[in-house]
Protein backbone atom coordinates (compact mmCIF):
# COMPACT_ATOMS: atom_id res chain seq x y z
CA UNK A 1 0.00 0.00 0.00
CA UNK A 2 2.70 2.36 1.22
CA UNK A 3 5.06 1.55 -2.41
CA UNK A 4 1.45 2.67 -4.12
CA UNK A 5 0.98 5.68 -2.77
CA UNK A 6 4.73 6.39 -3.35
CA UNK A 7 4.22 5.84 -6.96
CA UNK A 8 1.20 7.95 -6.43
CA UNK A 9 2.62 11.14 -5.05
CA UNK A 10 5.69 10.67 -7.51
CA UNK A 11 3.39 10.58 -10.23
CA UNK A 12 1.38 13.71 -9.05
CA UNK A 13 4.96 15.69 -7.81
CA UNK A 14 6.30 15.18 -12.15
CA UNK A 15 2.43 16.22 -13.22
CA UNK A 16 3.19 19.59 -10.89
CA UNK A 17 6.46 20.06 -12.49
CA UNK A 18 5.24 19.75 -15.94
CA UNK A 19 2.53 21.79 -15.23
CA UNK A 20 4.83 24.62 -13.47
CA UNK A 21 7.07 24.20 -16.32
CA UNK A 22 4.43 24.89 -19.56
CA UNK A 23 3.28 27.98 -17.26
CA UNK A 24 7.11 29.53 -16.52
CA UNK A 25 7.84 32.71 -17.77
CA UNK A 26 10.54 31.15 -20.18
CA UNK A 27 7.98 28.90 -22.22
CA UNK A 28 7.25 29.49 -25.73
CA UNK A 29 3.95 31.60 -25.40
CA UNK A 30 2.53 28.82 -28.11
CA UNK A 31 3.41 25.87 -25.53
CA UNK A 32 1.13 26.88 -22.84
CA UNK A 33 -1.40 24.24 -22.41
CA UNK A 34 -2.29 25.80 -19.14
CA UNK A 35 -2.53 28.87 -19.91
CA UNK A 36 -6.11 29.46 -20.76
CA UNK A 37 -6.36 32.20 -17.72
CA UNK A 38 -3.39 34.24 -18.82
CA UNK A 39 -3.05 35.97 -22.45
CA UNK A 40 0.48 37.26 -23.70
CA UNK A 41 0.65 40.63 -25.34
CA UNK A 42 4.23 41.50 -27.37
CA UNK A 43 4.30 45.45 -28.08
CA UNK A 44 6.47 48.46 -28.90
CA UNK A 45 4.22 51.04 -27.48
CA UNK A 46 6.35 52.99 -24.79
CA UNK A 47 3.74 55.51 -24.35
CA UNK A 48 1.20 53.22 -23.81
CA UNK A 49 2.47 50.91 -21.60
CA UNK A 50 1.04 52.53 -18.26
CA UNK A 51 -2.58 52.46 -19.55
CA UNK A 52 -2.16 49.13 -21.17
CA UNK A 53 -1.06 47.87 -17.32
CA UNK A 54 -4.09 49.24 -15.55
CA UNK A 55 -6.44 47.97 -18.43
CA UNK A 56 -5.06 44.49 -17.84
CA UNK A 57 -5.62 45.05 -14.41
CA UNK A 58 -9.52 45.53 -15.26
CA UNK A 59 -9.58 43.03 -17.35
CA UNK A 60 -8.43 40.45 -14.92
CA UNK A 61 -11.02 41.96 -12.02
CA UNK A 62 -13.94 41.55 -14.67
CA UNK A 63 -13.03 38.18 -16.38
CA UNK A 64 -10.49 36.53 -14.01
CA UNK A 65 -7.84 36.36 -17.09
CA UNK A 66 -4.50 37.65 -16.33
CA UNK A 67 -3.36 39.76 -19.49
CA UNK A 68 0.41 40.00 -19.57
CA UNK A 69 1.55 43.25 -21.76
CA UNK A 70 5.34 43.06 -22.64
CA UNK A 71 7.06 46.14 -24.10
CA UNK A 72 10.08 45.43 -26.54
CA UNK A 73 11.85 48.57 -27.39
CA UNK A 74 12.81 50.64 -29.73
CA UNK A 75 10.61 49.36 -32.74
CA UNK A 76 14.09 48.40 -34.41
CA UNK A 77 14.40 45.86 -31.90
CA UNK A 78 11.20 44.94 -31.18
CA UNK A 79 10.73 43.98 -35.13
CA UNK A 80 13.90 41.85 -35.00
CA UNK A 81 12.49 39.61 -31.71
CA UNK A 82 8.87 39.71 -33.33
CA UNK A 83 11.10 37.71 -36.85
CA UNK A 84 12.98 35.78 -34.64
CA UNK A 85 10.19 34.51 -32.46
CA UNK A 86 7.91 33.77 -36.18
CA UNK A 87 10.93 32.01 -37.14
CA UNK A 88 10.97 29.53 -34.27
CA UNK A 89 7.11 29.41 -33.75
CA UNK A 90 7.57 31.26 -30.15
CA UNK A 91 5.04 34.29 -30.54
CA UNK A 92 2.89 35.47 -28.12
CA UNK A 93 -0.90 35.13 -28.31
CA UNK A 94 -1.28 38.73 -29.51
CA UNK A 95 1.59 41.03 -31.16
CA UNK A 96 1.68 44.12 -32.96
CA UNK A 97 3.06 43.17 -36.42
CA UNK A 98 5.36 46.43 -38.24
CA UNK A 99 6.92 46.94 -41.10
CA UNK A 100 5.46 47.17 -45.06
CA UNK A 101 2.73 45.27 -46.04
CA UNK A 102 4.76 42.83 -48.06
CA UNK A 103 6.15 42.54 -43.92
CA UNK A 104 2.82 41.67 -42.70
CA UNK A 105 1.99 39.46 -45.83
CA UNK A 106 4.84 37.16 -45.24
CA UNK A 107 4.18 36.35 -41.77
CA UNK A 108 0.56 35.75 -42.73
CA UNK A 109 1.46 33.56 -45.69
CA UNK A 110 3.79 31.64 -43.28
CA UNK A 111 0.26 30.83 -40.78
CA UNK A 112 1.71 33.72 -37.96
CA UNK A 113 -1.42 35.37 -38.26
CA UNK A 114 -5.34 34.85 -37.71
CA UNK A 115 -7.86 35.83 -40.89
CA UNK A 116 -10.46 37.86 -38.13
CA UNK A 117 -12.80 38.59 -40.75
CA UNK A 118 -15.78 36.12 -39.60
CA UNK A 119 -14.92 37.71 -35.77
CA UNK A 120 -15.00 41.08 -37.13
CA UNK A 121 -19.00 40.58 -39.30
CA UNK A 122 -20.49 38.35 -36.71
CA UNK A 123 -23.25 39.83 -35.31
CA UNK A 124 -24.03 41.74 -38.60
CA UNK A 125 -20.63 43.18 -38.20
CA UNK A 126 -21.03 44.70 -34.72
CA UNK A 127 -17.19 44.41 -34.01
CA UNK A 128 -16.50 46.00 -37.81
CA UNK A 129 -18.63 48.46 -37.35
CA UNK A 130 -16.65 50.10 -34.60
CA UNK A 131 -13.86 51.30 -36.39
CA UNK A 132 -13.00 53.50 -38.82
CA UNK A 133 -12.90 51.81 -42.05
CA UNK A 134 -9.49 53.22 -43.32
CA UNK A 135 -8.05 52.14 -40.26
CA UNK A 136 -9.39 48.62 -40.69
CA UNK A 137 -7.94 48.43 -44.14
CA UNK A 138 -4.31 49.02 -43.03
CA UNK A 139 -4.83 44.92 -41.70
CA UNK A 140 -6.99 44.18 -45.06
CA UNK A 141 -6.21 42.31 -47.47
CA UNK A 142 -8.80 41.72 -50.76
CA UNK A 143 -9.67 38.74 -53.00
CA UNK A 144 -7.00 40.12 -55.89
CA UNK A 145 -4.51 41.32 -53.87
CA UNK A 146 -1.01 41.52 -55.06
CA UNK A 147 0.68 39.48 -51.96
CA UNK A 148 -1.57 36.53 -52.75
CA UNK A 149 -3.00 36.48 -49.54
CA UNK A 150 -6.66 35.08 -48.83
CA UNK A 151 -8.60 38.01 -48.81
CA UNK A 152 -9.52 38.91 -44.94
CA UNK A 153 -8.99 41.34 -42.00
CA UNK A 154 -5.91 40.10 -40.18
CA UNK A 155 -5.15 42.90 -37.67
CA UNK A 156 -7.13 44.93 -35.31
CA UNK A 157 -6.74 48.93 -34.57
CA UNK A 158 -6.09 50.37 -31.46
CA UNK A 159 -5.57 53.80 -32.53
CA UNK A 160 -5.49 56.15 -35.94
CA UNK A 161 -3.39 58.64 -37.05
CA UNK A 162 -3.24 61.09 -39.48
CA UNK A 163 -0.20 63.38 -40.91
CA UNK A 164 -1.08 66.98 -41.61
CA UNK A 165 0.35 70.67 -40.95
CA UNK A 166 -0.04 72.04 -37.50
CA UNK A 167 -0.15 75.75 -37.18
CA UNK A 168 0.84 78.07 -34.07
CA UNK A 169 -2.47 80.72 -33.65
CA UNK A 170 -0.56 83.22 -32.15
CA UNK A 171 1.82 83.39 -35.08
CA UNK A 172 -0.59 82.84 -37.83
CA UNK A 173 -2.52 86.37 -36.32
CA UNK A 174 0.11 88.64 -36.25
CA UNK A 175 0.73 87.80 -39.82
CA UNK A 176 -2.71 88.88 -40.49
CA UNK A 177 -4.57 85.65 -41.07
CA UNK A 178 -7.56 84.79 -38.97
CA UNK A 179 -5.89 81.68 -36.67
CA UNK A 180 -9.93 80.18 -36.50
CA UNK A 181 -10.12 80.28 -40.36
CA UNK A 182 -6.37 79.42 -41.87
CA UNK A 183 -7.64 77.68 -44.88
CA UNK A 184 -4.72 78.54 -47.64
CA UNK A 185 -4.52 77.50 -50.94
CA UNK A 186 -1.12 76.42 -52.13
CA UNK A 187 -0.48 80.26 -53.61
CA UNK A 188 -1.52 81.88 -50.24
CA UNK A 189 0.55 79.34 -48.52
CA UNK A 190 3.59 80.51 -50.76
CA UNK A 191 2.65 84.38 -49.77
CA UNK A 192 2.71 83.65 -46.08
CA UNK A 193 6.24 82.26 -46.07
CA UNK A 194 7.20 85.91 -47.88
CA UNK A 195 6.16 87.83 -44.05
CA UNK A 196 7.42 84.75 -41.99
CA UNK A 197 10.83 86.47 -41.87
CA UNK A 198 9.50 89.51 -40.35
CA UNK A 199 8.43 87.64 -37.17
CA UNK A 200 12.06 86.24 -36.88
CA UNK A 201 10.53 83.04 -36.31
CA UNK A 202 11.03 79.86 -39.12
CA UNK A 203 8.31 78.54 -41.38
CA UNK A 204 7.02 75.02 -41.90
CA UNK A 205 9.34 72.65 -40.01
CA UNK A 206 9.26 68.57 -40.09
CA UNK A 207 11.69 65.94 -40.09
CA UNK A 208 12.49 65.82 -43.13
CA UNK A 209 16.01 64.12 -42.88
CA UNK A 210 13.53 60.98 -42.07
CA UNK A 211 12.89 60.60 -45.87
CA UNK A 212 9.29 58.85 -45.12
CA UNK A 213 7.92 62.17 -43.88
CA UNK A 214 9.03 64.04 -46.94
CA UNK A 215 7.58 60.88 -49.12
CA UNK A 216 4.30 61.37 -47.30
CA UNK A 217 4.49 65.15 -47.79
CA UNK A 218 5.34 64.47 -51.50
CA UNK A 219 2.43 61.75 -52.21
CA UNK A 220 -0.47 64.47 -50.66
CA UNK A 221 0.20 66.58 -53.55
CA UNK A 222 0.65 63.63 -56.14
CA UNK A 223 -2.85 62.48 -55.50
CA UNK A 224 -4.15 66.37 -55.24
CA UNK A 225 -2.51 66.93 -58.85
CA UNK A 226 -3.11 63.96 -60.46
CA UNK A 227 -5.31 61.83 -58.70
CA UNK A 228 -4.95 58.26 -57.46
CA UNK A 229 -5.41 56.32 -60.70
CA UNK A 230 -2.34 58.03 -62.13
CA UNK A 231 -0.42 57.80 -58.57
CA UNK A 232 -0.72 54.03 -59.28
CA UNK A 233 0.32 53.28 -62.74
CA UNK A 234 2.80 54.98 -62.16
CA UNK A 235 3.93 52.84 -59.79
CA UNK A 236 3.38 49.61 -61.79
CA UNK A 237 5.51 51.65 -64.30
CA UNK A 238 2.67 52.97 -67.31
CA UNK A 239 3.06 56.57 -66.53
CA UNK A 240 6.87 57.99 -66.60
CA UNK A 241 8.19 59.87 -63.79
CA UNK A 242 9.25 62.66 -66.23
CA UNK A 243 5.47 62.92 -66.73
CA UNK A 244 4.40 67.00 -66.29
CA UNK A 245 2.11 65.96 -63.32
CA UNK A 246 5.31 64.10 -61.59
CA UNK A 247 7.39 68.01 -62.40
CA UNK A 248 4.97 69.33 -60.77
CA UNK A 249 4.99 67.78 -57.75
CA UNK A 250 8.67 67.94 -57.57
CA UNK A 251 7.91 71.99 -58.82
CA UNK A 252 5.87 72.65 -54.77
CA UNK A 253 9.33 72.17 -52.67
CA UNK A 254 10.70 74.58 -55.11
CA UNK A 255 8.71 77.34 -54.78
CA UNK A 256 8.42 76.18 -51.19
CA UNK A 257 12.08 77.15 -50.54
CA UNK A 258 12.21 80.07 -52.71
CA UNK A 259 9.37 81.55 -50.82
CA UNK A 260 10.39 81.23 -47.64
CA UNK A 261 8.16 78.57 -46.01
CA UNK A 262 10.59 75.56 -45.73
CA UNK A 263 12.37 76.00 -42.12
CA UNK A 264 16.53 76.31 -42.90
CA UNK A 265 18.09 72.75 -42.25
CA UNK A 266 14.65 71.35 -42.80
CA UNK A 267 16.26 67.94 -45.08
CA UNK A 268 18.90 67.36 -42.12
CA UNK A 269 15.95 67.68 -39.37
CA UNK A 270 14.68 64.74 -37.29
CA UNK A 271 11.36 64.99 -36.50
CA UNK A 272 12.01 65.36 -32.76
CA UNK A 273 13.71 68.67 -33.22
CA UNK A 274 11.34 70.13 -35.25
CA UNK A 275 8.52 69.53 -32.50
CA UNK A 276 10.99 71.19 -29.97
CA UNK A 277 10.89 74.17 -32.90
CA UNK A 278 7.22 74.18 -32.98
CA UNK A 279 6.18 73.78 -29.00
CA UNK A 280 8.80 76.71 -28.50
CA UNK A 281 6.71 78.82 -30.88
CA UNK A 282 9.96 79.19 -33.27
CA UNK A 283 8.16 78.15 -36.11
CA UNK A 284 4.73 78.85 -37.91
CA UNK A 285 3.91 75.22 -39.41
CA UNK A 286 4.59 72.05 -38.41
CA UNK A 287 4.04 68.76 -40.79
CA UNK A 288 3.28 66.04 -38.19
CA UNK A 289 1.24 63.14 -37.29
CA UNK A 290 -1.51 63.23 -34.75
CA UNK A 291 0.96 61.61 -32.34
CA UNK A 292 2.52 65.27 -31.95
CA UNK A 293 -0.47 66.33 -29.53
CA UNK A 294 0.67 63.68 -26.94
CA UNK A 295 4.74 65.76 -28.18
CA UNK A 296 3.82 69.32 -27.35
CA UNK A 297 2.06 68.48 -24.28
CA UNK A 298 4.59 67.29 -22.74
CA UNK A 299 6.88 69.99 -23.83
CA UNK A 300 4.29 72.99 -23.76
CA UNK A 301 1.57 72.33 -22.23
CA UNK A 302 -0.09 76.21 -22.98
CA UNK A 303 0.68 76.17 -26.52
CA UNK A 304 -2.40 77.15 -28.68
CA UNK A 305 -2.23 75.56 -32.30
CA UNK A 306 -5.03 74.02 -35.07
CA UNK A 307 -5.04 71.65 -37.78
CA UNK A 308 -5.16 71.89 -41.66
CA UNK A 309 -4.83 69.82 -44.43
CA UNK A 310 -1.89 70.62 -46.75
CA UNK A 311 -2.88 73.91 -48.77
CA UNK A 312 -3.95 72.35 -52.05
CA UNK A 313 -2.46 73.02 -55.69
CA UNK A 314 -5.27 71.81 -57.97
CA UNK A 315 -8.83 71.56 -57.67
CA UNK A 316 -9.05 68.42 -59.58
CA UNK A 317 -8.51 66.12 -57.23
CA UNK A 318 -9.13 66.08 -53.39
CA UNK A 319 -5.67 66.90 -51.33
CA UNK A 320 -5.13 63.13 -49.43
CA UNK A 321 -2.79 62.95 -46.32
CA UNK A 322 -1.40 59.32 -45.34
CA UNK A 323 -3.66 58.04 -42.19
CA UNK A 324 -5.65 55.08 -41.20
CA UNK A 325 -4.36 52.72 -38.42
CA UNK A 326 -1.74 54.00 -36.14
CA UNK A 327 -0.53 50.69 -34.11
CA UNK A 328 -3.26 47.27 -34.62
CA UNK A 329 -2.60 43.68 -32.67
CA UNK A 330 -2.84 40.69 -34.63
CA UNK A 331 -3.67 37.43 -32.97
CA UNK A 332 -1.30 34.12 -32.97
CA UNK A 333 -3.22 31.35 -35.43
CA UNK A 334 -0.88 28.75 -33.44
CA UNK A 335 -1.95 30.03 -30.32
CA UNK A 336 -4.01 28.18 -27.98
CA UNK A 337 -5.87 30.77 -26.69
CA UNK A 338 -7.10 32.14 -29.46
CA UNK A 339 -10.36 32.90 -28.82
CA UNK A 340 -9.28 34.28 -25.22
CA UNK A 341 -7.50 36.71 -27.49
CA UNK A 342 -10.03 37.84 -29.76
CA UNK A 343 -12.22 38.82 -26.24
CA UNK A 344 -10.02 40.56 -25.04
CA UNK A 345 -9.18 42.38 -28.15
CA UNK A 346 -13.14 43.21 -28.64
CA UNK A 347 -13.22 44.37 -24.97
CA UNK A 348 -10.17 46.82 -25.38
CA UNK A 349 -11.67 48.25 -28.67
CA UNK A 350 -14.96 49.02 -26.56
CA UNK A 351 -15.91 53.07 -26.47
CA UNK A 352 -15.16 52.93 -22.28
CA UNK A 353 -11.51 51.39 -22.86
CA UNK A 354 -10.72 53.24 -26.32
CA UNK A 355 -12.27 56.58 -24.65
CA UNK A 356 -9.58 55.79 -21.51
CA UNK A 357 -6.56 55.18 -23.98
CA UNK A 358 -7.09 58.44 -25.60
CA UNK A 359 -7.31 60.39 -22.58
CA UNK A 360 -4.29 58.68 -21.23
CA UNK A 361 -1.99 58.35 -24.18
CA UNK A 362 -3.17 61.56 -26.46
CA UNK A 363 -3.20 58.47 -29.39
CA UNK A 364 -6.60 58.80 -31.87
CA UNK A 365 -9.35 55.78 -30.87
CA UNK A 366 -9.90 53.77 -33.21
CA UNK A 367 -13.27 53.26 -32.16
CA UNK A 368 -15.43 55.92 -33.95
CA UNK A 369 -18.14 56.13 -31.71
CA UNK A 370 -16.02 57.96 -29.19
CA UNK A 371 -14.90 60.81 -30.54
CA UNK A 372 -16.79 63.01 -28.30
CA UNK A 373 -15.10 62.18 -25.65
CA UNK A 374 -11.79 62.80 -26.78
CA UNK A 375 -9.64 66.27 -26.70
CA UNK A 376 -10.51 68.80 -29.61
CA UNK A 377 -7.30 69.04 -30.90
CA UNK A 378 -7.57 65.41 -31.68
CA UNK A 379 -10.68 65.63 -33.16
CA UNK A 380 -9.43 68.30 -35.70
CA UNK A 381 -7.21 65.63 -36.60
CA UNK A 382 -9.81 63.12 -36.79
CA UNK A 383 -11.75 64.80 -38.43
CA UNK A 384 -10.04 64.80 -41.63
CA UNK A 385 -9.97 60.92 -42.15
CA UNK A 386 -12.09 61.05 -44.87
CA UNK A 387 -8.98 62.46 -46.98
CA UNK A 388 -6.41 59.72 -45.68
CA UNK A 389 -4.75 57.12 -47.30
CA UNK A 390 -1.84 55.11 -47.05
CA UNK A 391 0.82 53.02 -49.35
CA UNK A 392 -0.14 50.08 -47.09
CA UNK A 393 -3.51 50.00 -49.21
CA UNK A 394 -2.89 50.69 -52.48
CA UNK A 395 -2.28 47.05 -53.19
CA UNK A 396 0.81 47.95 -55.62
CA UNK A 397 3.99 48.94 -53.87
CA UNK A 398 6.60 51.16 -55.60
CA UNK A 399 10.59 49.34 -55.64
CA UNK A 400 12.66 50.59 -52.53
CA UNK A 401 15.24 51.83 -54.51
CA UNK A 402 13.21 53.94 -56.73
CA UNK A 403 11.50 55.31 -53.38
CA UNK A 404 14.60 56.54 -51.87
CA UNK A 405 16.07 57.77 -55.05
CA UNK A 406 12.96 59.92 -55.57
CA UNK A 407 12.62 61.31 -51.97
CA UNK A 408 16.63 62.00 -51.85
CA UNK A 409 16.02 63.71 -55.07
CA UNK A 410 13.68 66.18 -53.14
CA UNK A 411 16.18 66.77 -50.78
CA UNK A 412 18.65 68.07 -53.37
CA UNK A 413 15.76 70.28 -54.74
CA UNK A 414 15.66 71.78 -51.73
CA UNK A 415 19.33 72.93 -51.36
CA UNK A 416 19.39 73.84 -54.88
CA UNK A 417 21.81 71.06 -56.25
CA UNK A 418 19.50 70.01 -58.74
CA UNK A 419 16.14 70.90 -60.68
CA UNK A 420 12.82 68.92 -60.98
CA UNK A 421 13.30 68.22 -64.14
CA UNK A 422 16.68 65.87 -63.54
CA UNK A 423 15.59 64.17 -60.38
CA UNK A 424 12.52 63.31 -62.48
CA UNK A 425 14.32 62.10 -64.98
CA UNK A 426 17.74 60.46 -62.86
CA UNK A 427 14.09 58.70 -60.69
CA UNK A 428 12.44 57.22 -63.66
CA UNK A 429 16.18 55.76 -64.97
CA UNK A 430 16.71 53.95 -62.20
CA UNK A 431 12.41 52.50 -62.39
CA UNK A 432 13.12 51.16 -65.97
CA UNK A 433 16.32 49.68 -64.49
CA UNK A 434 14.04 47.93 -61.67
CA UNK A 435 11.35 47.22 -64.07
CA UNK A 436 14.02 45.62 -66.29
CA UNK A 437 15.22 43.09 -63.69
CA UNK A 438 11.77 42.19 -62.75
CA UNK A 439 11.42 41.09 -66.24
CA UNK A 440 14.27 38.74 -65.90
Amino acid sequence: MKLLMRFCLLGITSLSILFLSGCGNNAPASSKKCSKQVITVWHWMTDREPAFKELSKKYEEKTGIKVNFELYAPSDQYSQKVRAAAQGQTLPDIFGALGEKRDFASLIKSGQVLNLESYMNDGFGAWKNKFFAKALAVNEFSSDDVYKVPAGIYGVPIDITTIQIVYNKKLLKKLGIDPNRPVLDFQGFLDVGKKIKTLGVQGLVSGWGEIWMIDCFANNYAFNIMGRDKVLATIKGKVSYTDPDWIKVLTIFKEMKEAGILTDGVVTMVNKTAEQLFANEKSVFAFNGSWCANVYNGMNPNLDYGVMLPPKVSDKFPMAIWGGAGSSFVVNARSENKEEAIKFLKWLTDKEQQAYLAKKTNNLPANKDCLDSIPPILAQFADDMEYATHPNVWGVSEFPVVIEAWDKGIQSIIIGEKTPEQVATEVQRIKERELAKKKK
